[in-house]
């Protein structure tokens, strides 16, 4: 496991059991980002970086009874408390590296990944292997449950033109790993960015 990982790991997994209880108003701004992804039944969807499993249960009423949800995430401790959530009865839950994902090239129609951008050892790479296992004209949404801006400050940091969720980074990010944004909002009170599978 590379030293990214193992940093990723350790620092999830040490606050993975107050996770939910440290955020808890961040829950309807799932459910709202869902909602916005416009997933249709029976649609097989992966939540990449799932964490403790807040966006899973939105996934699947969205996806229905015959849709397929995933959530994939690098920390055990993690999955563990979206287990413990009851949130493991909404999809299967995969102990699993995102960059190296096992399933099959185009299985997918969509992924949502919540907080995970940040977190990529190797982001245009990584997201090339999310679009891999998405058909073309599947979706993509990164999301956060605040802005760029809020979310520096919370990190008592400022707000830099490097930064790779801003919209002039992002938009050839995404383009040179295989997807197309098609629409990009940074408020206050969410990130949520939408993109389609290249043909």
């Amino acid at each position: 496991m590379s030293e990214d990982h193992t940093h990723v790991q350790e620092f999830f997994g040490a606050r993975a059991a107050d996770w939910d209880r440290k955020f808890p108003s961040d829950e309807p701004a799932f459910t709202r980002a869902v909602a916005e992804f416009e997933l249709r039944p029976g649609d097989r969807v992966l939540d990449a970086g799932c964490g403790t499993g807040r966006a899973l249960t939105a996934l699947r009423a969205a996806v229905g009874p015959g849709g397929t949800v995933l959530g994939a995430d690098l920390t055990p401790q993690m999955l563990a408390a979206a287990r413990q959530a009851g949130r493991g009865a909404e999809g299967t839950l995969l102990l699993t590296d995102v960059a190296r994902l096992p399933l099959r090239d185009g299985v997918l129609d969509a992924v949502f990944a919540a907080g995970l951008i940040a977190h990529l050892p190797d982001p245009e790479a990584n997201l090339r292997e999310l679009a891999r296992v998405v058909r073309p004209g599947g979706r993509l949404a990164l999301f956060h449950p605040i802005g760029r801006a809020s979310l520096a400050a919370r990190h008592g940091r400022a707000l830099t033109q490097d930064d790779l969720r801003a919209e002039h980074n992002l938009v050839p990010l995404l383009a040179g790993a295989g997807w197309d944004m098609t629409s990009y909002a940074d408020e206050d009170a969410r990130f949520l960015v939408l993109a389609v599978r290249q043909p």
